[in-house]
């Protein structure tokens, strides 16, 4: 039966860029199989489901094949099934930033003027 490490995986089906990334998410508990956090050794076996919290999105994946080298982004969904919720997904088109636009050379806001950015901000969110 074949087996391989939770991170070398993520970093394989391109959840993570690096290899460290995904191990460094696995040492803070952002991923979690089947509902329990796990360390980067851990091995998968297969038909498992993959939690992982990028935030403020928390996809979730099921595992249908292992693969141990890096996949081309096309190849990628004959390997993993994205069960992540639309919910979710529509996280990532609301966290849009509202931006104050200020003079050249007016300095940083005062305390006022910081609070009423605040307000503004809060409102469009």
């Amino acid at each position: 039966m074949e087996k391989i490490r939770i991170d070398k995986w993520l970093w394989a089906v391109r959840i993570f860029k690096t290899r460290t990334l995904a191990s460094d998410a696995c040492a803070k508990g952002r991923v979690l199989i089947n509902n329990m956090p796990v360390k980067p050794s851990k091995e998968l076996v297969g038909n498992e489901i993959v939690t992982v919290r990028k935030p403020p999105v928390i996809y979730t994946y099921k595992i249908q094949k292992l693969v141990k080298s890096r996949l081309s982004a096309k190849l990628v969904p004959d390997f993993i099934e994205d069960l992540t919720s639309v919910e979710e997904l529509d996280k990532l088109k609301i966290n849009e930033t509202f931006f104050v636009k200020r003079d050249r050379g007016a300095g940083r806001p005062t305390k006022k003027e910081r609070r009423t950015i605040d307000k503004l901000n809060t409102e469009n969110h």
